[in-house]
């Protein structure tokens, strides 16, 4: 897979890559973005989520993500944390992430910026993941979070529910990876087969990768976006920003949907034995975002960790359901521009 700075296609932005170690020792990076004026307010971190890499928050639209929150004069990072496809596949899970990447790549921009605190957006697993780093009190320079599709409560479609439950142990016994990109070239008995399951599964678009997508995370068709809200570049574009999604994930995740919410998995004496036990350890202001259409993670998911956070700290924290949207084109969506990113600056603004 090309990094970010190969694969953005607009203009007038500057890419600085930084690595850091995480806290035990995994190699990751930061991105810092700069447009052609300096910011005039403090950094923001966006986390991506599972088998994506930071390039998904640079989609070839009108205007991206990154592109507005630099317009809106923020210092932006990207954290490519241990799930990112730039990194060699590994069998991470979300309490690694929790406890060594999103605590260290905040420490990093702290010392960069010498800002004392910093804002995120953060994504799917990337919000899980930091979502934990937050409730453990190991991110406490963090005071405003914007959360995308799911935090503290995964609520899935039933057949997602199905698939976990029975699917994925079979699987796991297979293959010790699902990638998205067997529906361009699928080299295994394992990865041939199930491009065959999907292709007589999924008939909504022609994009291999599209209907592996939708397998591999819900239960939709498509599962992660409307094709409504893409443009046809988009659309091919997402070929190459899916791979390597491990099953330790999977298992984790299995067990959290069943429970209800987030369960530690494989560092059970470092984290909480639950994050929704009692009261977090932070004082920042968190909006959960949703889209009311998502087939990955239900939109219940974000309104029942509101509604958590809420009874805890009535008014404080904020939730939004975009009735027109489902799980990543909230992001990558041709009018999000318009649409959602208004919606994330003012909710950042919220001190």
């Amino acid at each position: 897979m090309k990094p970010v700075t190969e694969k953005y296609t607009g203009k007038n932005l500057h890419f600085e890559n930084i690595p850091f170690v995480a806290d035990d020792g995994f190699t990751c990076n930061l991105i810092r973005v700069r447009g052609t004026k300096a910011p005039d307010k403090g950094p923001v971190l966006l986390v991506h989520g599972a088998g994506v890499s930071a390039s998904i928050f640079l989609a070839p639209v009108n205007k991206n993500i990154v592109e507005y929150l630099i317009e809106e004069g923020y210092d932006v990072w990207l954290e490519n944390w241990r799930a990112s496809i730039d990194f060699a596949p590994n069998k991470w899970t979300l309490d690694q992430a929790a406890l060594y990447d999103h605590p260290a790549a905040v420490r990093k921009i702290v010392q960069i910026t010498r800002s004392t605190s910093i804002k995120a957006i953060i994504h799917c697993q990337g919000s899980t993941s930091f979502m934990m780093s937050v409730v453990a009190g190991l991110v406490p320079q963090v005071n405003n979070v914007v959360s995308n599709a799911v935090s503290l409560h995964p609520i899935v479609p039933n057949f997602s529910r199905f698939k976990l439950k029975y699917m994925m142990p079979l699987v796991r016994q297979m293959t010790d990876y699902l990638n998205p990109q067997w529906g361009i070239k699928a080299p295994t008995f394992t990865a041939k087969m199930i491009n065959t399951l999907v292709n007589l599964t999924h008939h909504e678009c022609t994009n291999g990768v599209c209907k592996q997508v939708s397998f591999t995370y819900g239960s939709g068709f498509p599962a992660l976006w409307r094709h409504e809200n893409l443009n046809e570049e988009t659309h091919e574009w997402i070929k190459d920003e899916f791979a390597s999604v491990p099953m330790t994930f999977y298992k984790q995740m299995a067990r959290s949907v069943a429970e209800g919410h987030l369960l530690p998995g494989d560092h059970p004496k470092e984290l909480p034995a639950t994050f929704v036990g009692k009261a977090p350890a932070t004082q920042a202001r968190i909006s959960f975002f949703a889209g009311a259409r998502n087939l990955c993670f239900l939109p219940e998911s974000q309104t029942k960790t509101f509604n958590y956070f809420d009874k805890l700290r009535p008014g404080f924290h904020a939730l939004r359901v975009l009735p027109d949207y489902s799980h990543l084109d909230i992001f990558i969506g041709r009018s999000a521009y318009k649409d959602v990113f208004p919606l994330m600056s003012q909710e950042l603004s919220v001190n």
